[in-house]
C-alpha cells in the first residue's frame, strides 16, 4: 500500500473549482502529504490552479496512470463523485472525496466494497468534526459532561442558493437539496458524538415550486422548477437511544435556532456551525450558566479563511492528512468511507421517510471514529 514507507503521500486533485483553493492552500500545513498534479474538465482551470500552487496540470487519464500519485482527491461536482472515485480505486489509488460520498447509497456501498477488495483507503468529507470545536465537544461527551445523551436538535436553515449563485438550478434537483448539500456536516458531527443512527422519521415539503434567480449572471431574473424537497424536518433515533430533531430548509429568511444542541442526564451542550472547524462550544452542567470554550487559540480553530480577510476556521485537507497517517498505522481514517456511507444512508432514509410519511430503518451501522487527541492532531503538521 503506498504511504507505508513513511514517504509523503503523493496527491492528485481532480476538480479545480472554488473548493479546490482551500484544499490546495491548506496542503502546505501538513507533513504527510504532497501535491503532485491536478486535472479538470476545463484544461484552462487546471492550468490556472497548477500555476497558482506549483503543480502539474494533466488530463484525468494521465493523473490516474501516474505512479507517483498515491491518492486522488476528488473535488468534482457531486454527480461525478462516484465515477471519478471508482476510476481512481480501479487504478489502484487511495481516494478522498468531497461530500457526499455518492448521490445514492447503492453507489456508496459499491465504492466502500471496491476499496476494501483492493486493500485501499477511502475517505470522504466532511472532516470538519476533526477541528477544534468538534474535538472539544467529543472530549466533553467522552468525559461524561452530559451523562447519558437523551435528546437534542440540529438545524440548518437559510434562503437557498439563487440569491448568490449564478447557476443554482442543480442544487434543487434530485441528489441536491439542503439534506444532501449541507446535511453531511450536521449528521457527521452527530454520529461522531452519539454513534450510529438506527431509524428516522421525516416530513418533507417544497416551499416554492419555482425559484427566481436574483444573483448576477446569465440566468438573472429567470425561474426554474424545483425537483427535490427544500424543507425537511426529521427525527433521528440513535442506536444509543438518544433522539435528535434534524431540520434542513432553504425556505427560511431568518431564524434563531442554534446549529446543534445536545441534552443529557447531567447537562447540555451547544455546538457552533459544523461547516466550520472552529467556533464556541458551550456547556451547562445540570442547569448552570453556560460555560464557553472558545477555539480561536486551539489547534485547527484559528480563523484562517478567506485568506485575505479571515472570519472562520477552514482546515479542509485535515481529513486527508489523517488518512495519510492511517496508512502508516494500519487503522481506518477517521473521515472514512464507512462513516460517509452511513451518513449517506441516513440522508436517503430521511428523504424516503419524507415521501412515505413512515419511519425508515437505517440498517447499516458504523463505529464512532476514534477520538482525535490533541497530540495526534498536532503531529500531522509540517
Amino acid at each position: 500500500m503506498p504511504g507505508k514507507s513513511g514517504a509523503k503521500l503523493g496527491i492528485g486533485v481532480v476538480g479545480c473549482g472554488n473548493i479546490s483553493m482551500t484544499y490546495l492552500r491548506n496542503a502546505a500545513l501538513f507533513g504527510g502529504v504532497e501535491l503532485s498534479a491536478c486535472a479538470d474538465i476545463s484544461a484552462d482551470m487546471a492550468a490556472l490552479r497548477a500555476k497558482e500552487y506549483g503543480i502539474r496540470a494533466v488530463s484525468v487519464d494521465a493523473l490516474l496512470a501516474d505512479p507517483n500519485i498515491d491518492l486522488v482527491l476528488n473535488l468534482t461536482i457531486p454527480a461525478a463523485h462516484f465515477d471519478i472515485s471508482l476510476s481512481a480505486l480501479s487504478a489502484g489509488k487511495h481516494v478522498f472525496t468531497e461530500k457526499p460520498l455518492a448521490t445514492s447509497a447503492k453507489d456508496g456501498r459499491r465504492l466502500v466494497a471496491e476499496a476494501a477488495e483492493r486493500g485501499l483507503l477511502l475517505g470522504s468529507a466532511p472532516d470538519t468534526f476533526l477541528g477544534a470545536a468538534g474535538r472539544r465537544a467529543r472530549r466533553l461527551m467522552d468525559e461524561g459532561a452530559l451523562g447519558r445523551p437523551v435528546t437534542g436538535t440540529a438545524f440548518m436553515m437559510g434562503r437557498g442558493m439563487e440569491h448568490w449563485h449564478p447557476n443554482p438550478q442543480f442544487y434543487y434537483q434530485p441528489g441536491g437539496g439542503p439534506v444532501f448539500d449541507m446535511g453531511p456536516y450536521y449528521l457527521t458531527m452527530l454520529v461522531n458524538l452519539l454513534g450510529p443512527v438506527a431509524r428516522v422519521m421525516a416530513m418533507a415539503t417544497r416551499g416554492q415550486e419555482e425559484r427566481l434567480i436574483t444573483a448576477e449572471g446569465p440566468y438573472r431574473n429567470t425561474s426554474f422548477k424545483v425537483g427535490t424537497p427544500t424543507n425537511i424536518l426529521s427525527l433521528l433515533e440513535f442506536r444509543s437511544g438518544a433522539t435528535v430533531t434534524f431540520g434542513a430548509s432553504w425556505d427560511v429568511f431568518r431564524h434563531s435556532n442554534h446549529p446543534i444542541e445536545l441534552h443529557g442526564t447531567e447537562g447540555s451542550l451547544r455546538l457552533p456551525d459544523p461547516d466550520t472547524f472552529g467556533g464556541t462550544v458551550s456547556l451547562s452542567e445540570r442547569g448552570a450558566d453556560w460555560a464557553d470554550f472558545h477555539s480561536e487559540s486551539d489547534l485547527y480553530g484559528a480563523r484562517n479563511w478567506p485568506f485575505a480577510a479571515p472570519d472562520r476556521a477552514n482546515y479542509r485537507m485535515l481529513g486527508v492528512a489523517d488518512l495519510s497517517r492511517a496508512l502508516t498505522t494500519g487503522r481506518k481514517p477517521r473521515a472514512s468511507g464507512d462513516l460517509a456511507l452511513h451518513v449517506l444512508e441516513i440522508m436517503e432514509a430521511i428523504l424516503a421517510s419524507g415521501e412515505s410519511r413512515e419511519s425508515v430503518a437505517v440498517n447499516a451501522t458504523v463505529d464512532q471514529p476514534p477520538r482525535f487527541q490533541d497530540a495526534e492532531a498536532a503531529s500531522l503538521l509540517a
